[in-house]
């Protein structure tokens, strides 16, 4: 099984292969922090991640992004980009949601001992949240929520947040009594955990669509559209 792995929707950019044959496993993968120009980076990390690989793209059996939340623009690129490999390659496809690639990248660095919360800053005051358990399969979300509203969500024994919205939430918790520690405020999703995810689930489609939580923040002047 060679799986290729695309995620864009965040602050960061990131291409992963996953070779599975028997019991041997190869991962080879390329991320970086951006907050702009993913359309510009994902398809020479592609190339390269293949290349490391050994692989062309006709050998590819699955190709997975992640399908938001996320920005508008970057969800986008990675799942557009995963539709045309797929067109050329006949490769299947697998798409899951960016807080449950960003929990099973959090696993890597931290052991939680209880259910954990994964918190994006959504903007204009909200949040992205997941909610996992300690082995970071996902109990709830993601969800779009304000910090205030999120922690009456919160299980009575989640005790650790991770994600660049974890202080806020923290913060909401602490006015209402409650402790959350706040972890990884810097956790992107990654193209690598995808790629895992893709391989231990075994299951897929020929087409998956954005998962939008919010409208866009750019909206068409009323001139404009009155003279359409």
């Amino acid at each position: 099984m060679n799986i290729l792995a695309l995620d864009t929707s965040m602050g960061a950019c990131s291409a992963a292969v996953l070779c599975a044959t028997g019991g041997a496993r190869s991962l080879h993968a390329r991320q970086d922090e951006m907050q702009r120009g993913h359309a510009e980076a994902l398809m020479p990390m592609v190339a390269a991640v293949l290349a490391e690989a050994g692989l062309a793209a006709g050998d590819l059996n699955v190709i997975a992004a992640t399908v938001g939340p996320g920005s508008f623009t970057g969800v986008r690129i990675a799942i557009a980009a995963a539709r045309g490999l797929a067109l050329v390659t006949d490769a299947r496809l697998f798409g899951t949601d960016s807080l449950s690639v960003m929990a099973r990248a959090a696993l890597v660095e931290v052991q939680p001992n209880g259910p954990f919360a994964v918190a994006v800053d959504a903007r204009r005051g909200m949040l992205y949240l997941g909610l996992f358990d300690e082995t970071g399969r996902k109990r709830d979300g993601p969800l779009l929520v304000a910090p205030d509203d999120a922690v009456a969500l919160l299980p009575s024994t989640l005790r650790l947040a991770v994600g660049n919205g974890a202080q806020a939430l923290a913060d909401a918790a602490a006015a209402q009594a409650r402790h959350i520690e706040p972890g990884l405020a810097a956790l992107q999703p990654s193209a690598a955990a995808l790629a895992e995810i893709a391989l231990e689930s075994g299951e897929t489609s020929t087409i998956f669509r954005p998962l939008y939580l919010r409208p866009p923040d750019a909206k068409p002047q009323a001139q404009a559209v009155g003279r359409r």
